[in-house]
């Protein structure tokens, strides 16, 4: 089946706010599939794919990119997500934790990821020192920590909403969207959009009514919204046999040594898509004249 996820940059008010909106219901489906997740994991890494591409379409250059990790109290561990100009994966060190629903009926995301702990945002500015924010978390539900990301780290009041409908294994609909107010914006911009907020609320399940064009036109009929631009959404993994051979060596001589002897080679797994990489003791000789080199 053909991708169609995308990512929407939408002008309000001739340049007074932007906006984005994303579907990301295949990417999502994707990660659950690769790690075998279950609905309220799936949910939770959802929504922080969905988020760090957002914050990954803001990166200017062609090599740049942006790394988030949530490290909370959850029995899920620790969340990473990696996304640059569209593309983007995630893993979680425990993808299938199962909890009960919340008294509302909703999946209990903050309590899979936990409500205490930190966001941590890297931009890997290529050529440039790279940029590292921080915030604590607010509910472990992802969409309000990004929002107190934005404000504490950058600065930039923001509505966040991100949202993941799953049934069984499958992803019904997935994505989100991202306010900001530009500087000067009016007040009674402001105050317009934040009427507008509660019919974001439940975002995911306001996708499955309309195309996100549609209701592109129907959240912010009155305000101008201009689509300027349309980026492809994926879960994509950039791992490579080169990139793991450099990971190797990184480890330096004395680590390959042991590795040759130990365990007579090494098979290395990525983390955000599985594929194994397995390298001969003959081949950790070599990486390992080279580390010497270094």
């Amino acid at each position: 089946m053909a991708n169609t996820d995308e990512m929407l940059q939408i002008d309000l008010c001739g340049g007074q706010a932007r906006v984005m909106l994303c579907d990301t219901t295949q990417t999502v489906q994707r990660c659950a599939d690769i790690h075998g997740a279950t609905p309220v994991c799936t949910a939770a890494l959802g929504r922080l794919m969905t988020g760090t591409a957002m914050l990954g379409i803001m990166m200017k250059g062609e090599d740049e990119s942006v790394t988030v990790t949530v490290k909370g109290d959850g029995p899920m561990g620790s969340l990473v997500a990696i996304a640059d100009h569209g593309k983007v994966r995630a893993c979680a060190d425990n993808p299938k934790v199962e909890l009960p629903l919340r008294a509302d009926g909703k999946l209990d995301v903050g309590g899979a990821v936990g409500r205490h702990g930190r966001m941590s945002v890297i931009k890997d500015l290529a050529l440039s020192k790279n940029y590292i924010g921080q915030c604590e978390l607010v509910s472990g539900e992802i969409a309000m920590d990004f929002a107190q990301y934005f404000t504490v780290s950058e600065q930039q009041p923001s509505l966040v909403a991100l949202g993941v409908l799953v049934s069984g294994g499958a992803v019904l609909k997935a994505g989100g969207l991202l306010i900001q107010p530009l500087p000067g914006c009016p007040d009674e911009i402001i105050d317009q959009l934040e009427l507008r907020s509660p019919m974001f609320a439940d975002i995911s399940r306001e996708m499955t009514f309309a195309p996100i064009e549609q209701l592109c036109r129907d959240w912010f009929r009155g305000m101008e919204p201009k689509i300027l631009e349309r980026t492809p959404v994926s879960y994509t993994c950039t791992c490579s046999r080169d990139r793991m051979e450099k990971a190797l060596i990184s480890i330096g001589a004395k680590d390959l040594q042991s590795l040759i002897e130990e365990d007579q080679g090494a098979e290395l797994v990525c983390h955000f898509c599985h594929r194994k990489y397995f390298f001969t003791t003959e081949q950790l000789q070599s990486m390992m004249s080279e580390a010497q080199r270094k």
